[in-house]
Order: C-alpha cells, then structure tokens, then sequence
C-alpha cells in the first residue's frame, strides 16, 4: 500500500483554509468554490482545527445560529488529528475507519502540506487492486502456469 505523499501527489490545487476568527459562512463559501466538505482551520501557519459540513449543520443550524455571525473557532475540531507523508495509507485507513474521521490533515515538520479523504484512501486502493489484477492478467495470458 502507498504513503500519505504519494496519495497527495495525486491531488491537484491549492490547500483550502480559513481562519478560526472568520465566519462560518466563510468556511461554507470555501467548501461549496472548492467542492470539498471539509477546511482546515490555520492561525499564522498553524493548525489550530478543521471544520466540516456537518460540524455547520449540527452546530449552526440545528441550534438556530447566524452562519454570518458565528465564528469558526465556535464549531470547528480543535486539535485535529494529523499524519505524516510517510505514514502508510493502511494505518491511515484503519484509523478513520474506527474513529470515524473522514479527512486528516497532513503536517510534515509541523507545517500543513495537504488533507487526505476517506475518497482518497478508497481511490488509492481500487488503482492498487487495478494494477495487481493488470499483473495478474499479465501472468496468466503471457506466461501462465507451467510455461
């Protein structure tokens, strides 16, 4: 299986934030311009949290809030947990998978250099499972068993 940089390396544009004083609007602006459902919340270069669509929903909308008048650091995940790009997408896999996390920063030397998804993780397995059945096919029509 592949590392969390090589995952990123599939990945195109820039790395989608906001601040922990802006607006949640703000953050729901950035998520819907760059279809994603989660931003990663930075304070001079620093993580500080992340914020997703259902972190608005249930902790804006249920309750009755102004998305316009109620700051990022109210609803966001403070502290989230991160990985490295030399972690392997396995250990990464299994951890969403019990924590329920569905995004996951990227710090490499304390500095954020991306987030991986839940649909990164599950792409990088089907390319995986493509190119061993590829090998696989390979082996059989070519060579086969016995020569």
């Amino acid at each position: 299986m592949n590392t969390v940089k090589t995952t990123l390396a599939q990945k195109s544009g820039a790395l989608i934030h906001v601040r922990s004083d802006d607006m949640v609007v703000e953050a729901l602006r950035q998520m819907r311009d760059n279809r994603v459902r989660s931003v990663l919340v930075i304070d001079d270069d620093v993580l500080v949290g992340i914020v997703t669509q259902g972190d608005c929903a249930i902790k804006v909308l249920l309750p009755g809030l102004d998305a316009k008048q109620t700051r990022v650091s109210q609803v966001m995940t403070s502290n989230p947990v991160t990985v490295k790009p030399g972690d392997q997408l396995e250990g990464c896999m299994a951890m969403m998978a019990s924590r329920g996390f569905r995004h996951l920063p990227v710090l490499d030397a304390g500095k954020v250099v991306g987030v991986i998804s839940i649909g990164d993780v599950v792409k990088d397995i089907i390319r995986d499972l493509e190119r061993n059945v590829g090998d696989l096919m390979g082996y059989v029509m070519r060579d086969g068993p016995g020569g």
